[in-house]
């Protein structure tokens, strides 16, 4: 079977939500919970759940914005991120959580998919994979530039996983001391990883972002496929 994509439904007490679900070539192999920047599973994160499918990965990306717009796809211009924002904020922190929850429940259960699963998130998503790692949602995580994660490091000692974090130097919405206070409260942890890319600015992993950086995105995509096979 080759890999393949398409949205599916998940089923939670409230009703129902999308997710994207992307099959690596032969529908096998570990699986990755992926969560979506503040701009919806649009057609980056679609690529890079496709990206880690092709990876060898069984990727499934939820739709965390569903009770505000179900399968908002936003863009990256003035009017994308001032309705991102909005949504950003009428969205309940605990309900993402539970939908991340049920995500990883209906992805352990996919034929195919190995006994572990890892998080991996940019941006909101990325403060959620630390936290999915912290819930004990999944055996792995990954965040690219998550935000605010230093206004959750109470969460710290409840993370018993390996987790790894991208950060940009030249970040103007995660300041460098936010970075240090992150660091600090993971200094002792031996499976905790940080990556700090000194050119790098927030989004740099978004090939359809002005901010991207081509050589940052590589190293990390490199470093994380390194972790995930060591740790999935």
């Amino acid at each position: 079977m080759d890999g393949s994509s398409k949205w599916i439904d998940l089923a939670v007490d409230e009703g129902s939500f999308g997710a994207y679900l992307a099959l690596p070539r032969g529908g096998a192999g570990p699986g990755i919970v992926l969560l979506q920047e503040i701009f919806g599973v649009n057609a980056h994160i679609r690529s890079v759940a496709e990206q880690y499918a092709a990876d060898g990965y069984v990727v499934l990306a939820p739709d965390l914005f569903w009770r505000q717009r179900p399968r908002v796809e936003l863009g990256y211009d003035d009017a994308s991120w001032a309705q991102a924002a909005q949504y950003m904020q009428q969205a309940d922190l605990e309900q993402a959580q539970q939908d991340i929850g049920a995500t990883a429940a209906v992805l352990r259960g996919l034929p195919g998919v190995g006994a572990r699963i890892g998080a991996l998130g940019f941006c909101f998503g990325g403060r959620l994979a630390y936290l999915a790692a912290a819930n004990g949602n999944v055996d792995a995580a990954i965040a690219y530039y998550g935000g605010r994660i230093e206004q959750h490091l109470d969460r710290a000692g409840d993370i018993r996983v390996p987790l790894l974090l991208h950060f940009g130097g030249q970040d103007a919405h995660i300041p460098p001391e936010a970075v240090r206070r992150i660091a600090h409260a993971f200094d002792e942890r031996e499976h905790v990883a940080i990556h700090l890319y000194q050119e790098a600015e927030h989004g740099f992993n978004c090939s359809h972002r002005a901010s991207y950086h081509q050589r940052s995105a590589a190293l990390a995509h490199g470093e994380s496929l390194i972790f995930l096979s060591e740790h999935l």
